[in-house]
């Protein structure tokens, strides 16, 4: 029997198998998704995914399912209350910004019509797909992420770096960074 080939980063981890298969590099077009993306891939600058993965139900719960409306009306009694909260990571920094995020995020949806409209335009509307050989080939940013990080802090988003915000082009599919050999390569392709 043949062996799955997988991206490295997946490692031997069941979360980080299970994220790599179901939701990495799929195209995403729901703007919920979106936001709970920006919120965790925010969350994991300088920690590890797995780190997030694990804590991803707690943020869930914590950040109201993630919903941006009601995420961006969160008072400072709740952003105390989230840093005393070990289901997430309690930076206070990185919570006072998905509040400030998602009230940022739903003036995009109200210009923009949708979040994923915004987003997708970096791309111009489908996913970029390269065809890296090897882990080490795949840039931490590009040059799409650099305008989108520079208009979303333009903005007033903040955590939104060109390094976090390729990180979130790869999750929702904007950009596909499998490779080549990897079994969803082709399929992340086809299922969008």
């Amino acid at each position: 029997m043949k062996a799955i080939k997988r991206c490295g980063w997946s490692g031997t981890d069941p979360l980080m198998i299970e994220y790599h298969d179901r939701e990495w590099g799929l195209p995403v077009h729901d703007d919920r998704r979106h936001f709970e993306f920006l919120v965790l891939e925010a969350a994991q600058a300088g920690l590890s995914w797995s780190i997030v993965l694990k804590k991803r139900e707690g943020y869930r719960r914590a950040f109201s399912q993630f919903d941006p409306e009601k995420v961006a009306r969160y008072t400072e009694k709740r952003i105390q209350k989230l840093t005393l909260d070990p289901a997430i990571i309690r930076n206070r920094m990185k919570i006072e910004a998905a509040v400030r995020n998602a009230k940022q995020f739903v003036a995009i949806q109200e210009e923009f019509g949708s979040f994923d409209r915004y987003c997708w335009q970096f791309v111009d509307g489908r996913p970029k797909v390269n065809r890296w050989k090897e882990m080490s080939q795949i840039p931490a940013t590009s040059p799409e992420s650099d305008t989108f990080s520079k208009d979303l802090k333009r903005r007033g988003f903040s955590f939104v770096g060109s390094t976090v915000i390729y990180a979130h082009m790869q999750a929702v599919g904007m950009v596909n960074d499998h490779l080549v050999d990897c079994f969803r390569y082709r399929e992340t392709q086809t299922n969008g």
